[in-house]
Formats: structure tokens, sequence, C-alpha cells
């Protein structure tokens, strides 16, 4: 599969991947279940959406059983990477630092996180020593 095709899923494909990525191979119901949690969503829409899904190669079925079980064939860090790296240039023009201050000055960080990026910061720091 072609990694063009692995790093542009839609947004509605996105929402279908995170229930996968989050609770492994499931039952078109299941997905819809789960989606319906936060959006109005219609059964035959998600299932259509697997179905395409499976045929751009994001997702594979197990058609063994009446209710098939589908699972995703991207994989979650990739695709975030892949994401993040076309938002960063389609938005920020690359400046992953922009991007950074941006997201900073936008959400109040809690202590933890702070201490989570300092560590994250000295670690890339010390590589580069």
């Amino acid at each position: 599969m072609s990694s063009e095709k692995q790093n542009k899923p839609t947004e509605a494909e996105l929402e279908i991947l995170q229930v996968l990525w989050q609770h492994g191979p499931s039952t078109v119901r299941f997905v819809h279940e789960e989606l319906s949690k936060t959006k109005d969503a219609g059964y035959t829409t998600t299932l259509k959406f697997m179905q395409l899904m499976a045929e751009k190669g994001m997702l594979e079925a197990d058609k063994t059983n009446r209710s098939h079980i589908y699972r995703p064939l991207l994989e979650e860090e990739q695709t975030q990477r892949q994401l993040l790296d076309r938002f960063l240039d389609s938005t920020f023009r690359g400046a992953a630092m922009k991007m950074v201050m941006q997201a900073l000055g936008n959400h109040e960080a809690s202590k933890e996180e702070l201490d989570e990026i300092r560590n994250l910061l000295d670690k890339l720091e010390g590589g580069k020593k």
C-alpha cells in the first residue's frame, strides 16, 4: 500500500480509526455505537465509510462470520506523525516553534504537562550534544 493513501484519512475516517485503535478489531455495530456517543451518525453511513476504508487499504475486514470484524491497517503513531507533518507544513509553513507557541498560548498547560515538555526538551538537547 502506498504511503500516499496512508497519510490522507478524512476526519470521518479518523474518527473510525480512533475507535479501532482504542478498542481493537470491532464490528460495524460497535464502531457505530461508539461514534453515536458523541455525534449523530447513521449505521449505514458508518458501514459505508468502513467498506470504503477497506477498499482504500485503511481497514481489513474478516468476513468469516456474519458480523464482519474490521481491523485497522494503519498504525496510530505513524498516521499521527504524517497528519502532524501535513498540518505543520500547511498551517505553520513547517515552523514547529510557531505551532508549539500557538498551542501553549491557546491552552493553559498543567504543571504535569509543563514537566513533560521540560523533560522532552532536556532529552532533545541531550541528544544533540
